[in-house]
């Protein structure tokens, strides 16, 4: 999996060894574990997926995350992404809005040493009632419809948002925040994806739990 990603342009050895490292049949369900090291997005539990391993590294490389960085992730899903960030060295805090998901997930990356914070909560408004922002680092694993501003708030001058941004389609982009205005936003796009969709707060029920 690792060699494909490779010629598929994946240069960064920080994101590479951490695929390596993290065995992505340990998030999937014995049901499609035949899958695990197909580029394949699969289904996991509360209708969501766990993204192509291509996805998983695109985001991570674009991500450009450093040892000891403060990472926000919005959408936990699975854990792979967030055992991926781990692995990388980064201190990574995650937000999942579905109960049941965030239950088992939390479980999973608890049993296997991976010490994320795990919240559940209202991605669109980040953590706003802990003191842990601001973030270096902002990693979105939906399709959001636009960049929510609650969240560029929360990123560090000179910190890096990448983000899925669309509809029925996204167009990924890692946004370099130089500065509190908007116009001081740098935008790179990295292509066309299809996530599934960020919920905003009308449709989260559950409190947030640490």
């Amino acid at each position: 999996m690792c060699a494909r990603l490779a010629n598929m342009g994946i240069t960064d050895k920080n994101v590479l060894d951490a695929m390596t490292d993290v065995p992505r049949h340990w998030f999937i369900d014995s049901l499609h574990k035949s899958l695990a090291y197909e580029d394949v997005a699969i289904s996991i539990d509360c209708e969501q997926t766990i993204s192509r391993p291509s996805t998983v590294a695109i985001q991570s490389q674009a991500l450009e995350v450093k040892k000891d960085m403060k990472v926000l992730e919005v959408g936990t899903g699975s854990g792979y992404q967030t055992a991926i960030l781990c692995a990388m060295g980064a201190r990574v805090f995650t937000i999942e809005r579905q109960h049941g998901l965030f239950i088992k997930t939390k479980a999973l990356l608890d049993a296997l040493h991976y010490k994320a914070k795990c919240f559940l909560g209202d991605g669109y408004k980040g953590l706003t009632e802990v003191d842990y922002s601001p973030y270096d680092r902002i990693i979105i694993t939906c399709g959001a419809p636009y960049v929510p501003e609650a969240l560029m708030k929360q990123l560090k001058v000179g910190g890096i948002m990448v983000i899925p941004v669309g509809e029925q389609q996204q167009e990924m982009l890692s946004i370099t925040k130089n500065g509190e205005s908007p116009e001081e936003w740098i935008q790179k796009p990295y292509g066309n994806f299809k996530f599934v969709p960020m919920l905003d707060g009308r449709q989260f029920q559950h409190r947030r739990r640490p």
